[in-house]
């Protein structure tokens, strides 16, 4: 990596012809990828990548540019490209670097790059061979393992300079199912920000995840039609926190609030959930897939809440959208490398935990949808509504788990949802993901407690046409469309 005098010589010819902010990111990425399917592996794949962006910023206008060549010249040409798009006065700067320190503390045990490939393709067969034998129906099995340690700095003309590295291991199983003319699949995916210690903590094995990716699809096949119509909806802690990311999280990017396509611009301090909401953005949550010290801006991670008691209180943003509104970033510009500027992302985003026993939920609930996992979905930020799959869903009858479903999915709009949340359990159950925004990918985790919402719309609907043009539309379901009276 490039000196501190080497970094405030690139910064200065980056505002070289004005601007109000410079930075540069500079990235080191080494990956490890390991993919077995039809029973056997088909890619094993370790690589290296290297580059740094350079970004200027005057008022509302933001230039970037980047390169792999790390050399001061290639460097230097680059920040001369970024300064080119600015209009101002030529000027010479004097930058003092100053070294900025985390409190959070990631620790990883077992450092993934210090794994022989050897072993990763061990753990990615045995999990393809457990799957395959849980029930002779299940007919394919992928496998994904992969690893990425990233080391990064970041310096800016404001005088911050950060040294970070971020270690994050994920595992994938995802199993198919056929009986007749019938399929069904089901998805398992553990990670976080760990190394090779993933596979010791409870329920991450190679093989308990294979386990469950399998056993959810053969669940399905013999799952009944799901029912259609408004019903109560208890969604499990075991869901992961989709909902909450989709129809809420991305709402509360400040870069969506600041172009008026959300449904919460404008609104802080009103009420936008039920008392028993309470939201939070946490960067630095030990061992979560979203979490790190610093941002990709270099600016600390840090805990949010966005929704306490049902009031909103804030919203994320990074260095961009902050200074556009005269105060400090949230510490949430992140980018998926230096190919790309950094924009506002979640990191770790959930409902915090309720008080009551969530079996409890389930017992008080005559009739209804219980979610044990979701599935992908879609959301429009600036109305909230949103159409959810449910992978793996039960009904719930006289207040007991009954019979599993298939083909469910929900349709609300997310304010109105979180306005109707009647309970709240006091379990917390974390998923993990990729986060696709503007064409970037970073990785998040989310979680939900167990919650009852009075009621949302189960099966199949078809979605009005969007604000923004967007036409989304969801396949009736097969089984009773007009109650659901078992």
């Amino acid at each position: 990596m490039i000196g501190k005098d080497g970094l405030k010589e690139i910064l200065s010819i980056a505002l070289s012809n004005g601007g109000d902010f410079a930075d540069i990111f500079l990235e080191r990425r080494r990956t490890s990828i390991v993919f077995c399917e039809d029973n056997r592996i088909e890619r094993v794949n370790t690589g290296l990548d290297v580059g740094a962006g350079i970004r200027v910023i005057q008022g509302d206008n933001t230039a970037y540019a980047y390169t792999n060549d790390l050399s001061m010249t290639g460097l230097n040409e680059a920040a001369r490209i970024a300064s080119h798009a600015v209009q101002g006065e030529n000027r010479h700067l004097t930058i003092d670097l100053r070294t900025v320190t985390s409190p959070v503390e990631l620790i990883i045990e077992e450092r993934p790059d210090s794994v022989a490939i050897d072993r990763k393709v061990e753990e990615v067969e045995r999990a393809n061979r457990t799957a395959r034998a849980v029930d002779p129906r299940i007919k394919q099995v992928a496998v994904s393992y992969g690893d990425v340690v990233q080391n990064v700095v970041v310096a800016n003309s404001e005088g911050s300079y950060i040294e970070d590295e971020r270690i994050r291991t994920r595992f994938v199983v995802n199993a198919v199912a056929a009986e007749g003319s019938l399929i069904q699949t089901g998805y398992e995916a553990v990670g976080g920000h760990v190394g090779y210690e993933l596979f010791k903590e409870k329920g991450m094995s190679p093989e308990a995840v294979a386990l469950e990716a399998a056993r959810r699809a053969i669940l399905m096949l013999g799952a009944r039609p799901a029912p259609a119509g408004r019903m109560p909806v208890v969604m499990s802690g075991e869901a992961g926190g989709t909902m909450v990311h989709e129809a809420c999280g991305h709402g509360l990017e400040a870069d969506h609030i600041q172009k008026q396509l959300s449904v919460y611009a404008g609104k802080v301090g009103q009420p936008v959930a039920s008392e028993l909401i309470s939201v939070i953005d946490d960067a630095t949550l030990p061992g979560k897939y979203g979490s790190y010290r610093f941002d990709d801006e270099g600016v600390p991670g840090q805990r949010k809440v966005l929704i306490k008691n049902g009031i909103l209180q804030d919203y994320m943003y990074d260095r961009l959208t902050a200074r556009k509104e005269g105060r400090p970033s949230t510490g949430n510009g992140r980018r998926e490398s230096f190919h790309y500027r950094p924009i506002p992302r979640m990191t770790n985003t959930y409902i915090k935990a309720g008080q009551e026993d969530p079996e409890k939920i389930i017992r008080d609930t005559r009739r209804g949808l219980l979610v044990k996992k979701m599935g992908g979905g879609q959301v429009n930020t600036v109305n909230g509504d949103f159409v959810f799959d449910v992978s793996e869903g039960y009904l719930i009858q006289d207040g007991e788990i009954g019979p599993p479903v298939r083909g469910a999915t929900l349709t609300g709009n997310g304010p109105e949802t979180l306005r109707i949340v009647e309970r709240v359990g006091k379990d917390l159950g974390f998923g993990i993901g990729t986060c696709g925004k503007d064409g970037q990918g970073v990785p998040v985790s989310d979680a939900q407690p167990t919650l009852a919402i009075r009621e949302l719309i189960v099966g199949g609907v078809e979605v009005p046409i969007s604000p923004n043009g967007e036409i989304r539309r969801l396949a009736l379901k097969e089984g009773n469309r007009s109650s659901w009276d078992w």
